[in-house]
């Protein structure tokens, strides 16, 4: 067997570097925000990390912006295998794993220190454990935030002023459920459709966290923002069993270690968001309430709250408020 000269040296070429027929996966990671919100920076901190633990064997081609659907879209397409990742609110994740809807409970967490340590303790990582019987593996808890009220009728201090607006809500009963209690008419609507409801006047307001509320200019549409912070949203990346069975025992922890990064640094962006993002919006000429009423909203919450002890059992509803 003879080779040309070219076809040896490109075999040895090749051979020395090991890596020339290294194939190259790219997989699609969705999200709901743009590029540089907090699932942006977080996307992009695991799929730098991951292109660099495999040597390039696998790196990510990002779609944000809903480009490839809504929240619960996503998820089923990662569920199915279509689509590779996404990094999501749980907002629409408990219509999947019905467990993970306890974190949803408005006033279930204090602060930010006390909902992360929830989700890296105990309780946050056993959920994890609830995802591949459903077809999804969760590979971290990423985070979205605070949510807070803004609409276009006027400023929110207690659950009174809320009364008869309508909202729109993520598709998510546990949420709803409590926002009936403060007199709000929740009207759930994918994401990606909210914008233009609020430009036409659709319904008159909606809920987010600052990062989100910052990403979308949703002060182009919205007059009032209340930080009411009455419910703490977390956040998700999940990969489809497609790929993760396909992964070796050393690239599964190049993964996990990734979307460890990712966690850091999607949460390091939701704390500058919330700490310059509410006067870039009073800039951007929102009124912003900053004394809420916690306390007249917490009361209003209670039948909501009997609901959900019976749903979740008041028990787990109390390892959470205990955590310090």
């Amino acid at each position: 067997m003879t080779f040309s000269r070219t076809a040896l040296s490109v075999l040895l070429a090749a051979g020395l570097s090991g890596t020339a027929f290294a194939q190259t996966t790219t997989l699609k990671i969705g999200y709901a925000t743009t590029k540089e919100s907090h699932y942006g920076v977080g996307s992009t901190a695991f799929c730098d990390e991951v292109e660099k633990g495999t040597q390039g064997r696998y790196k990510c081609q990002q779609f944000p912006s809903s480009a490839l659907g809504g929240e619960r879209e996503m998820i089923e397409s990662v569920q199915l295998g279509t689509q590779d990742l996404v990094n999501t609110s749980t907002g629409p994740v408990g219509n999947f794993v019905p467990e993970v809807k306890i974190v949803d409970i408005p006033f279930l967490f204090r602060d930010y220190d006390h909902a992360r340590k929830v989700m890296d303790g105990p309780i946050g990582q056993d959920l994890l454990t609830k995802f591949p019987a459903k077809g999804l593996i969760a590979l971290s808890w990423t985070e979205n935030g605070f949510r807070h009220m803004t609409n276009n009728k006027r400023d929110i201090v207690k659950p009174a002023d809320a009364a008869g607006l309508k909202m729109r809500t993520m598709e998510n009963k546990v949420h709803m459920d409590g926002y009936k209690t403060f007199g709000i008419l929740p009207t759930p609507m994918a994401f990606p459709e909210l914008f233009g409801a609020l430009q036409q006047g659709t319904v008159d307001g909606q809920e987010n966290p600052i990062p989100v509320i910052l990403s979308s200019k949703f002060s182009q549409v919205q007059k009032h923002l209340s930080l009411t912070g009455h419910v703490y949203s977390p956040a998700l990346l999940l990969i489809s069993p497609r790929v993760w069975n396909k992964l070796n025992d050393a690239d599964k922890k190049v993964f996990q270690e990734a979307a460890k990064k990712a966690s850091v640094a999607q949460r390091k962006k939701v704390n500058e968001d919330e700490n310059n993002g509410i006067a870039q919006l009073e800039k951007d000429g929102m009124t912003v309430t900053r004394k809420v009423d916690s306390n007249a909203f917490r009361e209003a919450l209670k039948p909501a709250y009997a609901g959900y002890a019976k749903e979740f059992g008041a028990d787990n509803i109390k390892k959470i408020q205990d955590i310090h």
